[in-house]
Formats: structure tokens, sequence, C-alpha cells
């Protein structure tokens, strides 16, 4: 899981992200709303942890545009407002839920998880992209109502390159979603997966791209 911690307080942030690092979250941290409308609609995140107090404006004021362009993407507000309408305005205008600092991090811990116990897709039955369809709930990708027949790991890496269409996923994030935290994992796995995936998507005339995005991770899109 990948996330996106928007925090100017920089030792306050380090100590989070530190600390979301031990349990084996990829974090990453910007400390400007205008960063978070640049990095958020091409890097694929998981959540958004956000706080309210920004050196260039009002943190909630984002949610709004988020809940227009990336409809599914959840997001946690940790902050010191912690008046009731404080509260209740951040949870009216789009957040997934609301954390007043000073907090345990245990306690950030377990709502993070209750957001991941949360379906990705909620009412998505399929994801179609170019001539590919992937069924969300049989976890299994075809074109023309035929069904590709791929190894375990490179129906992950699709799964995940599917889900965030059109935005740049990280290596970290396929790697953790294929192996997971403690396996090995070379450095040349990766490409090798996604050089087997485009041969084999091109060959059912999926009408998808999978393009690299150097340093950085794989993207997914609709052949043009």
């Amino acid at each position: 899981m990948i996330i996106l911690r928007v925090e100017d307080e920089i030792e306050f942030a380090e100590t989070v992200r530190d600390a979301l690092g031990r349990e084996k979250y990829v974090v990453a941290h910007v400390n400007r709303l205008s960063m978070v409308r640049e990095v958020a609609r091409s890097v694929a995140y998981d959540l958004i942890l956000l706080d309210r107090t920004l050196p260039d404006g009002e943190g909630l004021s984002l949610l709004p545009d988020f809940r227009a362009a990336i409809p599914g993407l959840p997001v946690i507000v940790l902050t010191a407002h912690g008046e009731i309408e404080s509260r209740v305005c951040g949870l009216n205008v789009g957040a997934d839920d609301y954390l007043v600092k000073p907090f345990a991090l245990e306690e950030l811990f377990a709502r993070i998880r209750a957001i991941r116990r949360r379906p990705a897709e909620l009412g998505v039955e399929e994801i179609r992209v170019g001539a590919l369809v992937f069924d969300v709930h049989n976890n299994e990708a075809g074109v023309a109502d035929v069904v590709l027949t791929l190894p375990r790991r490179e129906l992950r890496v699709l799964a995940t390159l599917v889900k965030r269409r059109g935005r740049t996923v990280l290596r970290e994030v396929l790697e953790q979603g294929v192996y997971g935290f403690d396996d090995a994992i070379q450095s040349n796995t990766l490409d090798s997966h996604i050089s087997r995936l485009r041969r084999k998507l091109a060959a059912a005339d999926a009408g998808v791209e999978i393009h690299a995005v150097k340093g950085v991770g794989y993207l997914l899109q609709a052949r043009s």
C-alpha cells in the first residue's frame, strides 16, 4: 500500500513516515497543496493522510476536486482542529476519517487497516481498458469473451495496473502486490513479468499498452 502524507511539520511528518514504514507501508511526503495536485493525478496512491493547515491553504479545499477526479481514493484527515464543528465539516466535504492530533500511532494503524478492508472497487464488476476486460470479482482478464491464461504473478501485476489505469504505479507497489514484503526479489523480476504481459496482451489484441516511467514504475492505458 502506498500512502501520500500531506504535512508541513517536518519532524512530525518524519515520525509518522518512519512508523508507517515499520508497518510495511510505502510513504511519500509533500508539504504543499500545489504539490498534492501535481503528484496525486500522476502516481497511483492507495490513501492520503491530509493535514488541514498548510502553508498555501486549507487542506480540506482539496477534497471536492479529489472526489471528482479520483472517486475511490480514501482520505484520512490528521489535524489539530478537533472541535465537533471541524470534524463534521471534514467528513461532510468528503474525508473518509478524521483523526485529531495528538494521536496514538496504534490508532492510526487501526484506522488505515479499516480503510484497507473496504472493497477497492465498490460496486464495480468489471473494468474495461481498450479491448481488455478485467473481471474484478473473479479476478480474470479477457478479450472478446476469451479469458487470458496468465500465471498468478503476471495476473497480479495486471490487476494492479488495471485498477490504477491511466496512473503511474510505483515499482515498490507492484513488487509488494506480487511478492509481499518478506520475499527476496531480484532486480529484474518485475521487468520480466511486464515484458511477458506486453507480449501476451499484444498477441490477444487487447488494445492496451504498458509504459515504463523511468525510475518510477509503470502505467497501463488504452492504445491510442
